[in-house]
């Protein structure tokens, strides 16, 4: 549960991290004292014990920020000596095993993000630049000494044998580029709004093993806003009526909408300030940088005529929703307002060096407004509340414009590259000028669960994207629109930072497949490479994601996909899935109890299903025209029991409960009416996404389409039994099928309160083994 603190209408505050200099002396001893160096640490299972040693350094350097240049890999405003109890405490949290073999050493003279790993069996050391980096090291660890993995999600720590096993030989790994950055200004809502503390903190843990040293920090943003703007001619009540629930908050900071899904209550603002205070100090602890929206102008209705000298520009609509006005940086109200809210914002979250804006996204107008002056007043601001910080701007569509560009000092920008895996011909430095930019990935879309990435394209790209003359390449931008899926891609994207030499993505694969359940298994390499070989391996030209279900999608006979932006054709070749399944189900058994096997499991014979959806539908429709009643019934049954397998194999995995998500909305209401507004926050974005406008002239109806137990059977399944029994009555009639309002249907469901399971039910392997026997062989999916 969240942190249930500040329901008195105190102001939140900023907690800073725990130091040593504030340890009792006997803890500070327990922690300082130790082994000789190359004694064996406590075995698995052993309880904490005054021989587990963390050595701490009181050098003091300090690192200038870096330049961009993909030669300078420092870490911004990172100091050479550090706390490395944070780092303790994440290993501890990651490894409640084994945590007490490892000793975390501060690096005080590397000049790079730096780790290296050393020792004997059962007693790991680990040297590194910060306390990211030091669990950096632990995960390079785990995946080629121990030959294990900690994915996002699922592990195979339960192979891990008592003892860890030595280092062979010290090795050591530098970062190849300086920024590592993660998550999507999307990700907040799709993956959960309504997460808590603790599954924040899992998910930071996950990215400082492997390498990502800047995350976005999206939760409570709206608290300074609330705050701020209070001052400028608005009330309270009439903020809380603006500010949308949390599910939809990632697009209001877009300046794409307002006025959906609330109106929120400040004592939920007040939480999740906090929670997002949190959060910062979490990264901060473990010398990451928490990336914080910035300020670019985005204003209540009526501002210019509730603030004189103001001069706003409407933006027009966006998907069906009316856009929020944007303040003319340039006009005088501008500074007062950003030193207000950047003020506001320092109260609760503190300070930092890296700032996330994308002023006009998404078709934004300019109106009169000169653009580089705006951006230069934007930065103005910025540089004003925080000196030197760095602003990262998406790089999506046609943004950042050559316009915005001139207006501001470049070497104090950084563009994450959306679109780096998606098309072909892209040249960076003539795009943006040699603006320095991160290489990212969006192999995700919505909170799709669909397998797949366009990794042989960023293996491809990566190194000589960097390595040629005058490259501006600074950094990776991990930038899924929901997080949570495809742990190959993530494992394998974040290893692009660390690896020296171009992968060889088959021996990555084998690789992977090894370690992921806990040892080498011939069936489990089998299927990896099957999976490899088709999602795994898609190109680029068009998309960076894998089709969807048309399990998911609105019921037609020529439905192509879910969501309306999603490709409409198969990615890859079927027999891949299928065979991967088949290869999986083989796997010994001693390695079947992880749940990384679980999850992977379940996610493959899901897949394998949904893409036999779209063999299924065109028999279905065939059998229609045809007037073939017996065979429409029989086909249209096979459908429908299809559907009862998928959601009884995603029932059994934690990964895809629809319980898991309205139980997390619900919590963050103090009272039945509060709890059910949440819950339609979260119910309506899975479904119409937003108002009828936005379901269907804005087509965002099934975007966050997702293949989750109790969506399938409470949603997808009835809405398809309904149509095909719509057809079937007009074979029967011989008439036209009857219409039907399917935004009315799917709004009547995102108005329920429906209880599903939060906790997975049945057994994954033979759920996934009914999948097998019930699809076609592999040669018949090809």
């Amino acid at each position: 549960m969240r942190n249930p603190t500040h329901r008195s209408g105190r102001r939140p505050r900023t907690r800073r991290p725990l130091t040593l200099a504030a340890l009792p002396a006997a803890l500070l001893a327990l922690i300082c004292a130790g082994p000789a160096p190359g004694a064996t640490a406590p075995g698995a299972g052993s309880p904490a014990r005054a021989d587990v040693r963390t050595e701490v350094r009181t050098d003091v350097r300090t690192d200038a920020h870096p330049d961009g240049h993909p030669g300078a890999v420092r870490s911004p405003g990172r100091a050479r000596t550090f706390d490395v109890a944070p780092a303790r405490a994440a290993l501890r949290r990651l490894l409640p095993r084994h945590w007490g073999q490892f000793t975390l050493v501060p690096d005080t003279t590397a000049d790079a993000d730096t780790f290296t790993v050393y020792g004997t069996a059962g007693a790991i050391t680990v040297r590194g630049s910060t306390g990211a980096t030091l669990l950096t090291g632990v995960g390079w660890y785990l995946q080629h000494v121990a030959g294990v993995d900690i994915g996002w999600p699922g592990d195979s720590i339960g192979m891990l044998p008592a003892r860890l096993p030595a280092v062979p030989s010290p090795v050591t790994r530098g970062a190849q580029v300086p920024h590592r950055y993660a998550l999507n200004d999307t990700d907040d809502g799709y993956s959960g709004p309504y997460r808590s503390f603790e599954e924040h903190q899992r998910q930071i843990d996950l990215m400082a093993l492997h390498g990502i040293n800047e995350v976005f920090v999206q939760v409570g943003a709206e608290y300074p806003y609330h705050r701020a703007l209070q001052g400028f001619g608005y009330s309270a009540a009439e903020l809380r009526q603006w500010i949308p629930g949390p599910g939809h908050q990632s697009w209001w900071l877009l300046q794409n909408l307002s006025d959906f899904g609330g109106p929120v209550t400040e004592r939920l603002m007040r939480e999740r300030a906090e929670l997002g205070g949190r959060i910062a100090e979490q990264l901060r602890g473990l010398g990451m940088t928490p990336v914080l929206p910035g300020y670019f102008g985005t204003v209540p209705p009526g501002f210019a005529a509730r603030n004189p000298g103001a001069a706003t520009v409407a933006q027009g609509d966006w998907a069906g929703f009316d856009r929020p006005d944007w303040l003319d940086p340039a006009s005088p109200v501008f500074a007062k307002l950003a030193a207000t809210y950047y003020a506001e914002q320092r109260e609760v979250f503190g300070d930092s060096a890296m700032y996330r804006m994308s002023p006009l996204h998404e078709g934004g107008r300019t109106g009169s407004v000169d653009v580089g002056a705006a951006a230069r007043a934007i930065q103005g601001a910025l540089h004003a509340a925080h000196p030197g910080a760095l602003w990262a701007v998406l790089g999506w569509q046609d943004d950042p414009t050559a316009e915005l560009l001139a207006g501001v000092d470049t070497s104090k920008l950084l563009i994450l590259d959306g679109l780096s895996d998606r098309y072909n011909r892209l040249d960076r430095e003539a795009r943006w000028g040699g603006v320095p930019y991160a290489m990212g990935t969006i192999y995700n879309f919505g909170g799709h669960t669909t397998v797949g990435a366009n990794s042989s394209v960023w293996i491809e790209r990566f190194g000589p994207w960097r390595d040629k003359p005058n490259s501006a390449l600074a950094g990776i931008a991990y930038l899924p629109e929901a997080t949570g899926t495809n742990p190959a891609a993530f494992d394998l994207f974040t290893d692009l930072a660390w690896e020296r030499g171009p992968i060889d993505q088959r021996a990555w694969f084998a690789d992977f497949a090894a370690r992921r359940y806990g040892r080498p298994d011939a069936a489990a390499a089998a299927a990896w490479e099957e999976l490899r070989k088709g999602p795994y391996s898609t190109s680029s030209g068009l998309w960076s994601e894998s089709q969807d279900s048309l399990f998911t999608a609105r019921p037609s006979l020529t439905a192509a996909g879910a969501a309306y932006w999603s490709p409409r054709s198969m990615r890859y070749p079927a027999g891949s899935v299928r065979k991967a399944l088949d290869h999986l189900l083989k796997v010994d058994p001693a390695l079947r109890g992880s749940s990384a096997y679980r999850f992977d499991l379940v996610d493959t014979a899901r897949q394998a299903l949904a893409n036999h959806s779209r063999v299924l539908l065109p028999k279905i429709k065939a059998a229609y025209e045809a007037k073939d009643l017996t065979r429409f019934r029989a086909l249209t049954a096979e459908w429908q029991d299809g559907m009862r397998l998928l959601d009884a194999v995603t029932g059994s995995d934690p990964a895809f409960l629809l319980g898991t998500w309205l139980s997390g909305a619900r919590s963050w209401g103090a009272d039945q009416a509060e709890q059910d507004r949440y819950e339609y926050d979260a119910r309506s974005l899975l479904s119409v996404w937003g108002r009828r406008s936005t379901s269907e002239g804005g087509f965002l109806h099934d975007y966050a389409n997702r293949e989750w137990s109790g969506l399938i059977s409470e949603l997808y399944a009835p809405r398809w039994a309904h149509y095909f029994a719509s057809l079937d009555e007009a074979l029967v009639r011989k008439a036209a099928p009857r219409e039907i309002d399917w935004h009315a249907f799917e709004a009547e469901w995102a108005g329920r309160t429906t209880r599903h399971p939060n906790r997975p039910n049945g057994d994954p392997y033979r759920a996934a083994a009914q999948i097998a026997a019930a699809l076609p062989t592999a040669a018949a999916t090809r």
